[in-house]
C-alpha cells in the first residue's frame, strides 16, 4: 500500500503546494488592498476548481467502467500517456515560474479586482482548477496501476493535507522553506516517477491492442524475482517496475527518462548561472510582500498577515517611519494602485449566495450528465423467453457491446440457459437454474459474429435457437464448453496416479507401524514424515476417500478431548505423540491402525465415486487448504514439518495440471505458461526451508520471508482461480 501511496503523495504535495501558493498570494494581495470583503470570491473559486476535479475523477472511473476490457486497456493507457505530459509540463513550468509566482498572480489580482467580482471567481477558479485537473488525472492513473485505490488516495491525502499546513505556516510567517530547491528535488523525483506510468501506459496500450509487441519482453525475471515481496512491491508501486517489461516498455522509460531529466538538469542549470549574474551584478531579488510593488517571487517564502514574503536577498527597503506615523500593522492602508474603487449599489441586488452554488454546483451537475450518458451498467437488452418446447423467443441482433439480457423462463421446468457461438458450441454467458417463472439477468459481450440460445432443462431435450448474427469486429470471449467425456482421460490417468500413491503409501505406513512396534522412535520420525508426504501429494481424491481421510488425515478440531480424544486417529496423533514424548506402547495401537487404514483405502479407491469435474475444482483447492492450514501451522502437532506437506500438495498440484495441460492449452494458452513460473517461484521458496532432512518450522520463518511464500502462494492461486471455470462440465443435453 505504501509504494503505492507515494507518487500520489508526492504530487498531491507538490500540486497542493502550488495550488496553495497561489491562494495564499490571492488573500494576501486582497488582505493588503483592504478588500477583505472580496475573499469570499476567492473561495467560491477554489471551491468551484475542486468540484471541477472531483467531477472530473468521477468521469474518468464511471466511464472506463463502462467499456470492454480491451477497451479499458487502451482508455487507460491513453490517459497514462496524457498524465506523463501534464505533469512533465507542471514540473518544467514551476521550475521556471517559482520566482515569479507572486507577481503574476498579483498582476491577475490588480486586473480582476478593476473588472468585478466574476472576473475574480474567475481568476481564483482557473488557477487552483488547473492543479486540481492534473492531480485527479493522476491519482486516477497510479490507482488504475496500482489495481486499488486505497494506497494512492492515501498518500495523495497526506500530501495535500502537508501542503495545505506548508502554505498555512508560509503564509503566519512560521516557515522559511526554499521554492526553487524545494520544486528542483521534486521535480527530479517525478520525472523518474513519470517515466514509470509512461511504460505502464505503453503497457496498456499493448494490451488494449493499439500498440503492437505485446509480448516481446525485453525482461522477463518473473521466475526469479518474488512478485510478494516487499522490494518487488514498492519497486512497482513507486517505479512501475515490474519483473516482466516488453521491449516497447524499456524503451519509452529509458528513452523519457534520458531526454526529460537531461533537459531538466540543464534547465536547473541555466537558471543557477543567471541568478549568479544577477547577483554579481547588485540587482537583488525582488521582494513578494509588498503591495502594488515589484512583483518578483524570491528563492525563500515567508509570510505574516500582510501576506507571503520573498527573500534569498531583498531589494533595499525605505527608511522606516516613526511609531506614531506607522499605519497599524494588521490593517494597512490601500495603495491608490490597487484599492478598488467605489460602485454605486446596483438597483437589483442578486442574492449573494447565487454566484458560489452556481460556480461549486455547475462541475458535479455536468459530471453527473456525462456519467449518465456514459452508463457503466450493460445496455439493456430485450426480455428473452425460455422454455423446455421453445428457447430464445424475442431474440433480436443485439449492438455490439456489453448487453444485459433479461432471460424469463416461460416453461413448466428449470433450465440451464447458455448464450452460445453455434458453430463452435463456445458459451459466452450462462443462468444455471433458471426457475418456471421467473426471470434472471444474463450479462454478456457482443461483439461480431453468430449468437445463438441454448436451453438445457432438467428433464428434456435441448432446445437451441435460431442463429443470430451480428456484424463488426470479433472480440467476444467465450469458453469452448467441456463434456464429461473430455475429461475422461485425464481422470483416467489422475485415477492411475492415485492409485500408485496409495500402494506406497500402504507400504511407508506398514514401515511406520513396524517403527513403533520396534521401539524405534527416532526412525519412526523420519518414516512418519515420509509416509504423510505420500498421502499429502494426493490432494485432489481427498473428497473421493469418503470416511477414510478423516481416519487416516484427521485434525482434532472439534473433537471433545482433543489431542487425547479417542477418535483422533490417523496421521496426526502419531505425530503428536512421536514428537511429545510418548511412549512406544502407547502408539502401537494408533499406528497400526493407521496401516490398516491405508490398505483399506487402497481397496476401496478403485469403486470409489470419483466425479470428473472434481478435477478442475481441486486444481486451487489444494493449495488453498495448504495457505489456510500448512502456512499457519494450524495442523502442526509438534514436529515443524508444515512446510513439507505444503511441498507435497505443490507436488500434487502439478501432477494434477498436467494430465488438464491438453484441454487448458487449447481454452488459455497463456494460462499454464504463468502459473509455471508461479509454481517454479514457491518451489524455490520451500526450497530454501529444507535443509537436508528437516524443515523450518512455519513459526519460526521471519517476517519477511513468510510474507514472500504467502505472497508467492497467493499468486499462484489466484492464476488457478480460472480453471474452474475454463473447465466446468455444462449440459448438452
Amino acid at each position: 500500500m505504501w509504494g503505492d501511496a507515494f507518487p500520489s503523495f508526492l504530487i498531491g504535495l507538490r500540486e497542493g503546494l502550488e495550488a496553495g501558493l497561489i491562494v495564499s498570494v490571492l488573500v494576501a494581495t486582497l488582505v493588503r488592498a483592504g478588500a477583505r470583503s472580496r475573499l469570499p470570491q476567492v473561495w467560491t473559486g477554489v471551491l468551484a476548481a475542486i468540484a471541477l476535479s472531483l467531477s472530473f475523477g468521477a468521469v474518468l472511473t464511471f466511464t472506463a467502467a463502462s467499456l470492454s476490457t480491451t477497451a479499458q486497456e487502451a482508455f487507460g493507457g491513453t490517459l497514462s500517456i496524457v498524465a506523463v505530459a501534464f505533469v512533465t509540463a507542471m514540473v518544467f513550468w514551476m521550475r521556471r515560474s517559482a520566482r515569479g509566482l507572486a507577481g503574476e498572480i498579483k498582476g491577475k489580482v490588480t486586473e480582476a479586482l478593476a473588472m468585478g467580482a466574476g472576473v475574480l471567481v474567475l481568476t481564483s477558479f482557473l488557477a487552483v482548477g488547473r492543479e486540481g485537473l492534473e492531480t485527479a488525472l493522476f491519482l486516477w492513473t497510479t490507482a488504475r496501476a496500482a489495481n486499488e485505490s486505497a494506497g494512492p488516495l492515501t498518500g495523495a491525502g497526506i500530501g495535500l493535507a502537508l501542503a495545505a499546513a506548508l502554505c498555512w505556516g508560509l503564509y503566519r510567517r512560521v516557515l522559511r522553506i526554499n521554492l526553487t530547491r524545494f520544486f528542483t528535488a521534486t521535480g527530479v523525483v517525478l520525472i523518474v516517477i513519470a517515466a514509470g506510468v509512461l511504460g505502464y501506459g505503453l503497457r496498456d496500450l499493448q494490451e488494449g491492442t493499439v500498440l503492437p509487441g505485446g509480448t516481446a519482453y525485453a525482461v522477463d525475471l518473473s521466475g526469479s524475482v518474488d512478485a510478494g515481496a516487499w522490494y518487488s512491491t514498492l519497486l512497482q508501486g513507486v517505479l512501475n517496475l515490474t519483473p516482466a517489461m516488453t521491449w516497447l516498455q524499456v524503451a519509452g522509460y529509458v528513452g523519457y527518462l534520458a531526454v526529460v531529466m537531461t533537459l531538466f538538469v540543464r534547465g536547473v542549470r541555466g537558471v543557477r548561472g543567471v541568478r549568479g549574474v544577477r547577483e554579481q551584478s547588485g540587482a537583488g531579488t525582488p521582494a513578494l510582500a509588498g503591495a502594488g510593488a515589484g512583483a518578483g517571487a524570491g528563492q525563500r517564502m515567508g509570510a505574516g498577515a500582510d501576506g507571503p514574503v520573498a527573500g534569498g536577498k531583498r531589494a533595499a527597503a525605505p527608511p522606516a517611519a516613526p511609531p506614531s506615523a506607522r499605519p497599524p500593522a494588521t490593517e494597512p492602508p490601500p495603495t491608490p494602485a490597487t484599492a478598488p474603487t467605489p460602485a454605486t449599489a446596483p438597483t437589483h441586488r442578486r442574492p449573494a449566495w447565487l454566484i458560489p452554488v452556481a460556480v461549486v454546483a455547475g462541475p458535479a451537475l455536468l459530471a453527473g450528465l456525462v456519467v449518465a450518458l456514459a452508463d457503466p451498467k450493460p445496455a439493456a437488452g430485450e426480455t428473452v423467453a425460455v422454455s423446455e418446447t421453445a428457447c430464445g423467443q424475442g431474440f433480436t441482433a443485439p449492438e455490439p457491446g456489453r448487453q444485459d439480457f433479461l432471460m424469463h423462463n416461460t416453461g413448466n421446468q428449470t433450465s440451464e440457459v447458455y448464450l452460445i457461438d453455434p458453430s463452435s458450441n463456445a458459451v459466452y454467458g450462462e443462468i444455471e437454474g433458471l426457475a418456471p417463472g421467473t426471470t434472471r439477468d444474463l450479462v454478456a459481450t457482443v461483439a461480431g459474429g453468430t449468437y445463438a440460445w441454448r436451453c438445457v432443462p432438467a428433464d428434456g431435450k435441448t432446445v437451441t435457437s435460431k442463429a443470430i448474427r451480428v456484424g463488426g469486429a470479433a472480440g467476444a470471449h467465450a469458453v469452448v464448453p467441456v463434456s464429461e467425456r473430455d475429461l475422461a482421460a485425464p481422470l483416467k490417468a489422475y485415477r492411475a496416479y492415485v492409485d500408485r500413491g496409495l500402494a506406497t503409501l500402504v507400504t511407508r505406513t506398514g514401515k511406520l507401524s513396524d517403527d513403533i512396534r520396534a521401539g524405534h522412535l527416532g526412525t519412526a520420525r523420519a518414516d512418519w514424515l515420509t509416509a504423510h508426504r505420500t498421502y499429502a501429494s494426493l490432494g485432489a481424491a481427498y473428497g473421493t476417500f469418503e470416511d477414510f481421510d478423516q481416519k487416516i488425515d484427521g485434525r482434532p478440531d472439534g473433537l471433545p478431548g482433543g489431542v487425547h480424544d479417542k477418535d483422533f486417529t490417523g496421521f496426526l496423533r502419531i505425530e503428536y505423540g512421536l514428537w511429545h514424548g510418548e511412549p512406544a506402547a502407547g502408539l502401537k495401537g494408533v499406528a497400526q491402525q493407521l496401516a490398516e487404514d491405508s490398505a483399506g483405502l487402497r481397496k476401496a479407491f478403485p469403486h470409489q465415486d470419483f466425479d470428473s469435474s472434481d478435477l478442475p475444482l481441486r486444481a486451487h483447492e489444494i493449495l488453498e487448504n495448504t495457505l489456510q492450514f500448512e502456512l499457519t501451522g494450524d495442523t502442526d502437532q509438534g514436529s515443524g514439518t508444515g512446510l513439507a506437506t505444503a511441498d507435497a500438495n505443490l507436488a500434487g498440484t502439478r501432477e494434477l495440471l498436467s494430465v488438464l495441460q491438453p484441454l487448458l492449452t487449447t481454452r488459455a494458452p497463456r494460462l499454464l505458461p504463468t502459473v509455471d513460473v508461479d509454481i517454479a517461484r514457491l518451489q524455490k521458496l520451500l526450497d530454501s526451508a529444507h535443509h537436508g532432512t528437516g524443515w523450518t518450522p512455519v513459526d519460526r520463518l521471519d517476517r519477511a520471508a513468510k510474507a514472500r511464500l504467502d505472497g508467492a502462494t497467493g499468486q499462484l492461486l489466484e492464476d488457478l482461480s480460472p480453471v474452474p471455470d475454463l473447465l466446468e462440465v455444462r449440459k448438452s443435453a
